[in-house]
């Protein structure tokens, strides 16, 4: 293949040889496998972030069905901390999926891939492109970002009419990428957006594309990519009890499989105050008025803000026998279990309760 030094692509491979990242630790080895879950880590998360989780995770899950074998709670209390949940539990179905399906492994066929849990078109893209060196294009953040400032794309990304133009340019720009060299510029591309064409003071004196980024040019480098129309978050408030028995044990609750914090364990939540007290009333043994008032916890999700009144309760019981993990409670579908100080780092909790309850707690 014939590929032109000028072109965006040759600029791109040359700048990955000297400056890309070449020593992550799903290149080596780099399996179809760490190559899937590194993508599912990265989406939403940085590369220092998401590589001790990684390590950790790969030790524990090392294959494809070694993770599909694995109980919810081994794999949500390996991803906790590392947030947007909705992740992991994909992850765990895919991996169920390729074992069933697909003899334990991701399958190559783009269309098979596409339609794991979690894996969008993108995804598959890196995946394919990483692994097999196949020549699939990419769009996530870090390459719109570099796409909209080279060609002067101005609009929201996460516009259709827009994504379809970049998509066009991504799929343009593949056709001139080397036999052979595929997962290079997969990697090129995250690597230049992540480190170079940053959201914030990007370096475009060293820019290989400066030259021709339209961006530059028009002085439109703070401007593009476009801002997604703002939004005020919601605010919302809510209950949590923290509540130990005799023994100190700490009563946690599973979430449902869908909405906030999913199949996570975490305290006893109600909505109000009232809804909290008929909770206590119906499941406990204990006086609710006694509890002890902790600072309240802030936490922000993507539509909303929420504000956690934690509630602490000594020397507290169940009004009936202990639930374990596969017992639900009366009315609610959810599961409660009373859990070990030290065996809270086996479950996965929310970041800001495991955070509240470290507080008190010494790790």
């Amino acid at each position: 293949m014939h590929v032109s030094a000028d072109s965006f692509a040759h600029r791109l491979l040359s700048w990955f040889d000297g400056h890309g990242r070449h020593d992550l630790p799903w290149q080596h080895p780099r399996t179809p496998y760490r190559v899937w879950l590194s993508e599912i880590m990265l989406q939403q998360t940085q590369v220092s972030t998401a590589t001790p989780y990684f390590l950790r995770f790969i030790e524990r899950f090392p294959t494809l069905p070694d993770l599909a074998a694995a109980t919810t709670d081994h794999v949500m209390a390996h991803w906790a901390g590392l947030g947007y949940y909705a992740r992991a539990r994909n992850l765990h179905a895919a991996a169920k999926v390729c074992v069933a399906e697909h003899g334990g492994e991701l399958p190559r066929d783009f269309d098979a891939l596409h339609a794991l849990p979690g894996i969008g078109r993108s995804t598959a893209g890196a995946i394919l492109s990483q692994a097999w060196n196949d020549r699939l294009p990419i769009l996530d953040g870090n390459v719109k970002r570099v796409l909209t400032r080279f060609h002067g794309i101005a609009g929201w990304p996460g516009l259709p009419a827009v994504e379809k133009q970049l998509w066009a340019l991504a799929e343009q720009h593949l056709r001139d990428v080397p036999d052979g060299r595929l997962a290079d510029y997969t990697q090129a591309q995250m690597d230049f957006g992540a480190t170079l064409c940053t959201r914030a003071k990007p370096a475009c004196v060293v820019c290989p594309l400066q030259d021709d980024c339209a961006a530059r040019r028009d002085g439109l480098v703070a401007a593009l990519p476009t801002s997604k129309p703002s939004k005020i978050l919601p605010e919302r408030e809510a209950v949590a009890l923290w509540l130990e028995n005799a023994d100190g044990e700490i009563l946690l609750q599973r979430r449902p499989e869908t909405g906030i914090w999913a199949s996570l364990w975490t305290l006893p939540q109600a909505d109000t105050d009232s809804d909290m007290r008929d909770w206590f009333a119906r499941e406990m043994k204990g006086t609710y008025d006694n509890a002890e008032e902790l600072p309240v916890v802030v936490h922000t999700f993507s539509h909303y803000r929420l504000h956690l009144q934690p509630l602490r309760l000594r020397k507290v019981a169940l009004r009936d026998a202990v639930r374990d993990n596969d017992d639900p409670v009366s009315g609610t579908g959810q599961a409660l279990r009373w859990v070990a100080r030290g065996d809270l780092a086996t479950l996965g909790l929310p970041a800001p309760i495991r955070k509240l309850l470290s507080a008190v707690i010494p790790a």
